[in-house]
């Protein structure tokens, strides 16, 4: 090689042979002869590298910029996966997520192919790294293409390496989480077909800690504690991986991690409303004494799937609300008397200008045990025959019975709910892994597999052309994604 090829193959900045060749043509012709192409070579050289991208801090890096340099300590790192590229004369591909940090956050760097063997090989949780990359908006925010990394060892990052977490301190595209809490909820087990014909399996609990609370979402083989786990005991979350679904974080459980039962008695409290103090449109932590309960009801939505609601009455020192419990919150056992706490409760509009609470899907029915019963009395509005017989609720809404429960409180004639039947239909919705290819890379996403196409609702970084899957809710034709790759 030359010596203009010498020096660019020695270059951090990513620029191209051809465009660092006239570069330095023109710096030889500025400096009228004084420099050879040697001289002017490193001279460009040094001006690329002093535009290289070096900000102060993981929090400075940002989406768009054509390059960064930034020093951050390796706090987790994740498997090599593979993939089909779309060019079947080529090998699969490999890619590996490492989260790295410093005192002002943490941030995802993705290895691809060799540079992921390598790194899976040679990188140590708590190293120091220098790294240069491209960075891009991602499925769980801002990631960072590694061009290199380099250890470095004299950098001391004052950060501290957690090895549990609690709810507070979880963030966007933390890897390798570990987190104790009490299981505060648990759904049912739902399967979904893949692309390939196999059956995959999804469920989820709501664990708690002193700190919060979070979503758990558990994948395949995983699936399955849902149904070996009960509300109240205290279990530790291994490698999970932290996503947002909805404006919230999630934490995900997929086959290398997992939920374990421990002994440790870790305490949750809430933090709950006053129900005299609540209002329409509030999404509030509710507590308090069950007075009564209705049957459950069933009923059949336009679709044609059925769903079931059970209305319960829950009163604290302030006052009482009538709650409705949807889809597989219906079978919650709850009864008279029973001290409960409710979660993501959404207040509606009720009957006889009274106020309602909708506990769907994202909801949390928690019950504690049994209490005493508060003093008095009837529910708002209604007769104290109501009361003692347990019959108020969806019969009040008029019509005959069972059709009438479809349209009763928070239901809408046509079907419709803010957090009623529209989370029944969340419970009836399928669950799907479909590949296909982008052939929209906007809001929405649309993928094609040749047979149908998909749309996706997503906040990933895809190109128009590339070969994705996505996995999640199927419902009128719309993914709902909780996971893209």
């Amino acid at each position: 090689m030359g010596a203009i090829e010498d020096v660019h193959a020695d270059l951090d900045a990513e620029v191209s042979l051809e465009e660092f060749r006239e570069a330095v043509e023109e710096k030889v012709a500025q400096m009228g002869g004084l420099a050879d192409e040697e001289t002017a070579a490193m001279l460009i050289a040094h001006e690329l590298d002093e535009e290289g991208g070096e900000v102060d801090s993981v929090a400075d890096v940002e989406p768009g910029m054509e390059e960064v340099k930034f020093l951050a300590k390796v706090v987790g790192i994740g498997d090599v996966r593979t993939f089909e590229r779309d060019d079947d004369e080529r090998e699969d591909g490999r890619v590996l997520n490492v989260e790295v940090a410093d005192e002002t956050g943490s941030i995802r760097i993705t290895f691809w192919d060799k540079q992921a063997d390598a790194a899976e090989e040679e990188l140590e949780v708590g190293e120091d790294l220098r790294i240069a990359g491209r960075p891009k908006e991602g499925y769980n925010g801002v990631e960072v293409n590694v061009d290199k990394a380099e250890p470095d060892d004299e950098a001391d990052i004052d950060i501290q390496i957690r090895d549990t977490y609690r709810v507070e301190d979880l963030s966007l595209g933390l890897s390798d989480v570990n987190l104790r809490g009490k299981v505060l909820d648990t759904d049912s087990i739902r399967t979904f077909s893949r692309d390939d014909g196999s059956e995959g399996k999804v469920s989820n609990l709501k664990v708690g800690d002193p700190t919060g609370r979070v979503r758990v979402t558990l994948w395949d083989e995983k699936a399955d504690r849902a149904d070996e786990l009960d509300a109240g005991v205290s279990v530790e979350v291994v490698d999970g991986y932290v996503r947002e679904r909805d404006g919230d974080l999630e934490l995900h459980v997929g086959n290398r991690g997992a939920v374990e039962e421990i002994e440790e008695d870790i305490e949750y409290v809430p933090e709950t409303a006053d129900i005299a103090d609540l209002d329409i449109g509030d999404q509030v932590d509710i507590g308090g004494v069950v007075r009564s309960t209705d049957p459950k009801r069933t009923f059949d939505r336009d679709d044609g799937s059925e769903g079931q609601v059970r209305n319960i009455r829950v009163q604290d020192e302030t006052g009482d609300l009538r709650v409705a419990l949807w889809g597989e919150k219906a079978d919650t056992e709850v009864a008279p008397g029973d001290e409960v706490q409710l979660a993501d409760v959404e207040i509606q509009d009720g009957w006889e200008d009274d106020i309602e609470g909708s506990a769907g899907w994202q909801s949390t029915v928690t019950v504690l045990g049994e209490a005493d019963a508060p003093a008095g009395g009837t529910r708002s509005g209604g007769s104290s025959a109501d009361a003692e017989t347990g019959t108020t609720g969806l019969d009040s809404f008029g019509g005959d019975g069972d059709s009438a429960a479809g349209d009763a409180g928070s239901a809408d004639a046509g079907g419709a709910s803010a957090n009623g039947a529209s989370a029944d239909e969340a419970d009836a919705a399928e669950f799907v892994e479909f590949t296909g290819t982008v052939v929209q890379a906007g809001d929405p996403i649309i993928l094609d597999d040749g047979e149908q196409t998909v749309s996706v609702e997503a906040s990933a970084d895809v190109t128009l052309g590339e070969k994705v899957t996505a996995r999640g809710q199927l419902r009128d034709g719309t993914l709902d994604a909780e996971d893209v790759f």
